[in-house]
């Protein structure tokens, strides 16, 4: 054998009781697990002290340029992240042509920068898997973002589609399958994906349905109406025949206070009335997405150079802040915003550095005007690339919904900007020291199922997401006494600690708690073909 871990605690990502082993690896798999004789190897790796788990599947991810500009990638290969998925809340960078690759830079420069440090050499789905199959630093799935998808079709109005691009649509969506994608997301309080009804989702949840894919949409409201808004992709997907799995699944804002047991409620009624139902959460109460994100979908409608006219525009602008503060724009989910809970995170342009870090509202009072006025100016000023922190969670929710039996981990970790979110840097660490050894929110084994196994079948994968023989060595081998997110709101870029290795495919990309110049990733595709 190449390598064995000797004398590690085994969590093997079942959920049953952990136990001591070693593991011997061969050509990249588990090839040997022995509780009884001490196996032997080339290279053997003390793990006394240490526990050997599956590596962490991060199913909520931005890492679609970062992976292909930053090989280092220690943001998420530090934290024993091995498998990210990408493509996610409906807008990513294929399928595409031109036209429609120029639109989604800038419409997530927030998210994922510009991409002038990017050689965009793919438009095809395909053609962008097999682009990071060229190495990076941990393996990647995608799923069809649904509003790139239209975009592509219709472009940025708001209008029904015809019947020629919705037979577009749904060609991209079969295209974008075939070639290797697991399923399809949306964000539907982004545009133009939000522009799409039921009926069009509908249609594109079979298509993905065929090839065995899954929907993972950023629903309607996560504020105002969000139990309506999940009953409405639960009917959706099941009126479909498609797995469903929701995107960040949170109650935030005061209407949503203690309210995370109707929303558990509704989803054990429909699975045990047969749905194929998962989601996935960061655990931190605070959100983060872009500014320009706030606004009122008809004031989004027609792309970045139609919203910076119309934030131009006194009238229109007025009429954007009476939506936004007084009625509330369903970009902040139909909650009036509330600008003492928007923290600037990011910025494109340096030279606006100084708003980082402050909310609009204390912004604003420094310079003695009215917030609406910091954020237009922000929002012009930076192009709409600005990110915020939106401070609307409620910990009761958190940990309420984590505790699920159909949960797993997603960071929705925006690696963009001057103060990002922690959750990028922290949250799988977070999970295991926070949430399992300080707070006993769930054990030590049921919190690395829900990072590992239940995710891994989620994405159909038949030999990962578990310590068995014959799987992919994609291994973390972390300290549970010590385990800890270092990435705090104050300092989001610090590693973690206690995670001193990390193996992909038997190799080390995180070996003595360092970053080895190995590119062991790959892109992970969905087997080619309908059920």
């Amino acid at each position: 054998m190449d390598l064995v871990i000797r004398g590690a605690q085994v969590i093997d990502g079942s959920g049953g009781a952990s136990y001591r082993a070693d593991v011997g690896i061969t050509e990249g798999r588990i090839a040997s697990i022995s509780t009884t004789e001490r196996l032997t190897a080339a290279r053997v790796l003390d793990a006394d002290g240490l526990a050997l788990s599956p590596g962490f599947i991060d199913m909520h991810a931005h890492s679609d340029l970062a992976l292909l500009r930053d090989p280092d990638h220690s943001a998420k290969a530090a934290q024993g992240v091995t498998l990210e998925v990408l493509g996610q809340d409906g807008l990513s960078y294929a399928p595409v042509d031109d036209r429609t690759l120029a639109s989604v830079r800038t419409a997530i420069t927030g998210w994922n920068g510009d991409g002038s440090d990017v050689d965009f050499d793919w438009r095809t789905v395909g053609e962008y898997l097999d682009r990071l199959d060229r190495g990076i630093a941990v393996n990647a799935a995608y799923l069809i973002p649904q509003g790139t998808v239209r975009m592509y079709a219709v472009g940025w109005d708001d209008r029904p589609t015809t019947p020629q691009q919705m037979d577009h649509m749904r060609q991209l969506v079969a295209d974008g399958m075939e070639q290797g994608a697991v399923g399809m997301s949306s964000g539907l309080t982004y545009t133009p994906g939000m522009y799409a009804d039921d009926a069009e989702l509908t249609e594109l949840c079979r298509v993905v349905a065929s090839y065995d894919g899954y929907y993972c949409p950023h629903h309607r409201s996560y504020g105002a109406g969000a139990l309506r808004a999940y009953a409405e992709m639960v009917e959706l997907t099941r009126s479909a025949g498609c797995a469903l799995h929701l995107a960040h699944a949170t109650m935030n804002f005061g209407v949503n206070k203690g309210k995370a047991p109707d929303l558990l409620t509704l989803l054990d009624e429909a699975l045990a009335d047969g749905a194929d139902i998962s989601l996935d959460t960061y655990p931190y109460t605070p959100g983060c997405t872009t500014l320009v994100a706030m606004l009122p979908s008809w004031a989004s409608e027609g792309g970045p150079e139609a919203i910076l006219q119309r934030l131009q525009d006194d009238a229109t602008a007025e009429k954007i802040r009476h939506h936004m503060e007084e009625i509330g724009a369903d970009g902040c989910h139909g909650v009036p915003i509330e600008w003492d809970t928007i923290e600037v995170s990011g910025v494109s342009d340096p030279g606006l550095a100084g708003c980082v870090g402050k909310t609009i509202a204390a912004s604003a009072a420094q310079r003695g005007e009215a917030p609406w006025v910091t954020a237009r100016r922000l929002l012009i000023n930076d192009r709409l690339g600005s990110t915020i922190l939106q401070h609307v969670g409620h910990e009761e929710n958190v940990r309420a919904i984590m505790r699920h039996r159909v949960h797993t981990g997603g960071s929705d970790g925006i690696l963009q900007g001057y103060k990002p979110h922690p959750r990028a840097y922290g949250t799988f660490p977070h999970y295991l020291g926070h949430y399992a050894r300080e707070l006993g929110v769930l054990s030590l084994e049921e919190t690395v199922a829900h990072l590992t196994s239940r995710p891994a079948a989620r994405l159909r994968l038949p030999d990962r997401g578990l310590v068995r023989e014959g799987y992919r060595a994609d291994l973390v081998l972390f300290d549970p006494a010590t385990v800890a997110a270092g990435s705090t709101f104050d300092a989001p870029r610090t590693l973690p600690v206690g995670i001193p290795h990390v193996l992909i495919d038997g190799q080390f990309v995180i070996e003595d708690g360092k970053r080895t110049p190995v590119l062991a990733g790959r892109s992970v595709r969905r087997a080619p073909g309908r059920r």
